[in-house]
């Protein structure tokens, strides 16, 4: 999966650059709400709530927003119960998508999911039409300048990761889910907070693309982050180097 690594700097640089700054704190806010309301409001204590919280932090989301979102989910303010919701489809040239959406209202969230994908070459399938082509694995990203390639995977390997995928961006390392908390808490007493961490879908068969469908593909994921219900948006989408060097391009 040598188009992965890059695939998902691809999807990370989007994120951090292409949305209003507005629109991350807002989703980030959702899952802190769902995470204190769950769990309740000592990050200590939840482990949900303390990686929402540094997800947040690694966003610069200001402290005020944080406590916010955090008494609102505990009470403290008006809040909505939001459902997790999974959908599934696919993109143009039969790339998987896997769509998570924390929702106050499912017929909403169904209704926009099927015409995102309708109007951007997709067809919304069934939950568990494309799951089989994911695992279930525990991400976490340290920027290149925390550590070298060979010190991170030696640090990583030894707290019991599976896999550090590093490039000039950074490095990827990757955890069964259960062992997600524990490596992610031994890399943190190493290299300090991670600056993205957390379950994820990660492909286990790819779907090789051109230059145009790679573009029609992220023309639907783009969709698919604006709307205010979804918190993550995953493809098996994989292309040459080519290919994913221009879309990397394209977005710095």
């Amino acid at each position: 999966m040598a188009g992965h690594s890059k695939w998902a700097n691809i999807q990370h640089r989007k994120g951090a650059q292409d949305k209003k700054r507005g629109q991350i704190f807002s989703k980030l806010s959702k899952e802190i709400t769902v995470a204190a309301k769950m769990g309740g409001a000592d990050p200590n204590m939840n482990p949900r709530l303390r990686l929402a919280i540094q997800n947040a932090k690694g966003q610069s989301m200001p402290k005020n927003n944080i406590e916010t979102a955090i008494q609102k989910g505990v009470g403290a303010g008006e809040g909505d119960d939001y459902e997790e919701i999974r959908y599934e489809g696919y993109a143009s040239g039969g790339v998987a998508v896997i769509v998570e959406v924390l929702s106050d209202n499912r017929n909403r969230a169904a209704t926009d999911m099927r015409t995102i994908f309708s109007k951007n070459g997709g067809n919304l399938g069934e939950t568990g039409s494309v799951g089989f082509m994911f695992d279930r694995v525990g991400e976490i990203f340290y920027p290149a300048d925390k550590a070298s390639a060979d010190q991170m995977f030696e640090a990583a390997v030894e707290a019991g990761a599976e896999n550090v995928e590093s490039d000039e961006s950074g490095h990827i390392i990757y955890t069964a889910d259960t062992d997600f908390a524990s490596v992610r808490d031994a890399l943190e007493k190493k290299y300090d907070d991670a600056e993205r961490a957390g379950l994820i879908w990660k492909p286990n068969l790819m779907v090789d693309v051109d230059m145009d469908k790679a573009q029609s593909v992220l023309k639907l994921v783009d969709a698919l982050e604006d709307n205010d219900d979804v918190q993550s948006v995953t493809t098996n989408m994989d292309a040459s180097d080519e290919v994913m060097e221009k879309l990397l391009a394209d977005n710095e």
